[in-house]
């Protein structure tokens, strides 16, 4: 059912979403906020900028840890089932998502390359093609089970995506970009953000966690007749 208030609006619409590589709700909310976005009526004055932002940035690279046992260490104290708890619920979450979450390939990984690499995507392509790397490395996380702090890896899947494979060598063996992805996570943390996905729109309406797709079509309705 079309609103029109909304319809009527001039309002233009931007939508910052800060989300981890690795984080299965991010995943879920990007695909849900697209959702939304092509319910929306006025879908073409939304413009959705992908923000960096790291759950666990201590997290060691590299070692080929299960998502399981790193959860379990991490949230249960060892308990071994906490982890498998935890991915299962994502599962179900993602149920109608078509999002395929393969948890007994997924591997711990530090996410900040890769989010260095997204900022690349950006500068090179656009929105478009860092929403494009954004899905890439999702996937590849999660269906199967590529490890996204591997810097081959890194490389083969940025090409994949169409990144100019000398600028993302180039980029690995840098610093590049590293100050975008803190300046996204300060952000973030400046307005109390601790965990993913978080979304602001029009930088005052937000909503945190992986909600409907109802609830990000109200967040759109509401900031175009500001009665948000």
């Amino acid at each position: 059912m079309t609103d029109q208030p909304a319809a009527e609006s001039t309002t233009l619409i931007e939508l910052d979403l800060w989300s981890d590589l690795v984080c299965p709700y991010s995943w879920v909310a990007k695909r849900r906020i697209e959702a939304a976005i092509a319910a929306f009526e006025r879908p073409h004055d939304v413009t959705v900028r992908l923000r960096a932002f790291e759950l666990d940035p201590d997290v060691p690279v590299g070692g080929g840890v299960p998502v399981s046992e790193h959860l379990s260490t991490r949230y249960g104290g060892g308990d071994a089932g906490t982890g498998r708890l935890m991915n299962a619920k994502a599962s179900e979450e993602a149920q109608a998502d078509d999002l395929v979450f393969d948890w007994d390939r997924a591997v711990r990984a530090n996410t900040f390359d890769a989010h260095r690499l997204c900022a690349l995507a950006g500068e090179m392509g656009g929105p478009a093609l860092r929403s494009a790397a954004f899905e890439r490395f999702h996937a590849a996380h999660f269906g199967e089970g590529m490890a996204l702090d591997d810097h081959e890896v890194l490389q083969r899947l940025s090409a994949e995506c169409g990144l100019d494979e000398r600028r993302v060598a180039a980029v690995l063996a840098s610093d590049e970009y590293g100050e975008q992805v803190r300046a996204d996570e300060r952000e973030a943390r400046s307005m109390g953000v601790t965990s993913t996905p978080f979304v602001l729109a029009n930088g005052y309406a937000a909503l945190s966690g992986a909600k409907p797709v109802d609830d990000y079509l109200a967040l759109l309705r509401g900031v175009a007749t500001q009665s948000v």
